[in-house]
């Protein structure tokens, strides 16, 4: 495994970062985020180690593996590896790594491309790309600013908020929609039951009722978007074909998601824009 001794990671983000560091990380420095009340700690993949930190794998269905984080700083998101015949793709980025996660991932045929959906999901990027042999890591170019550590192999990609996509692997797309940062991505993959899959990050949340979906600026401190914004997230994401949506913190629409994004749209841009305001 790569050396994790150049990498320091904000315990409240687990963002990675290099030296030397901000007095404040600001990803949680930003209003979507926060910072604790205790102020701002450090930390790196070794005292994580110390402590117990792991991760666990999950089957979501054929071909799309959960990462899930055990006793690891940061926020406890679930990347995705989505195994194709043309090469695995890793959404979202763990915020740790040791050796038994890289192993279990050569054994689900490794990563040829890393991408987060947003800043808030990096990570330990630069780790697990040279894991894998310096793997691609998409950055979005309109958040490219947020890097607190820029991967060997960084590809800036994309303007944001409209038709910039790019092919991370033969049947393994992004776009950025934006939203809820300017170069917020979605990755849409045709699985092999012929039926797309849509993962959202934090684009597109999902909620406890499985046929709807909602929209966020902050998920944390419950700021919302303007309608006009939310329908344009729609729009963007309709021209992709997908059944089912995996959130970035393990939530789906499990079936009939395409229809369920754009009926939740319609709702969240009625009540913001005030269409509702007699039931108040």
């Amino acid at each position: 495994m790569t050396s994790t001794d150049t990498v320091t990671q904000c315990a409240t983000c687990g963002v990675e970062h290099a030296e030397p560091l901000p007095q404040v990380c600001a990803i949680c420095a930003d209003e979507r985020q926060y910072v604790p009340a205790g102020g701002q700690r450090w930390t790196r993949p070794e005292e994580s180690a110390s402590r117990g930190a792991s991760i666990e794998f999950t089957e979501r269905e054929v071909d799309v593996i959960n990462l899930v984080h055990r006793n690891c700083p940061g926020i406890g998101q679930k990347p995705a590896l989505i195994r194709t015949d043309h090469g695995n793709v890793l959404v979202e980025v763990p915020n740790h790594i040791n050796d038994e996660a890289v192993a279990a991932v050569r054994g689900w045929g490794g990563i040829s491309a890393i991408i987060a959906s947003h800043p808030h999901m990096y990570g330990v990027q630069s780790l697990w790309s040279a894991a894998f042999d310096d793997a691609p890591v998409y950055v979005s170019a309109p958040d490219e600013q947020c890097l607190g550590l820029r991967p060997r192999n960084t590809v800036v990609w994309g303007g944001g908020h409209g038709g910039a996509e790019i092919e991370l692997v033969p049947g393994v797309r992004a776009s950025q929609p934006g939203g809820h940062f300017p170069g917020s991505a979605v990755v849409h993959w045709t699985a092999p039951d012929g039926r797309g899959v849509l993962f959202t990050g934090d684009t597109i949340g999902s909620v406890a009722d499985p046929g709807w979906v909602t929209f966020m600026r902050s998920f944390p401190n419950w700021m919302p978007l303007s309608g006009a914004v939310v329908r344009r997230i729609a729009e963007h994401v309709s021209r992709y074909d997908f059944d089912r949506i995996y959130s970035n913190f393990g939530g789906c629409v499990p079936h009939g998601a395409r229809a369920a994004v754009q009926r939740s749209a319609d709702r969240y841009a009625k009540w913001v824009d005030g269409e509702y305001d007699h039931l108040t």
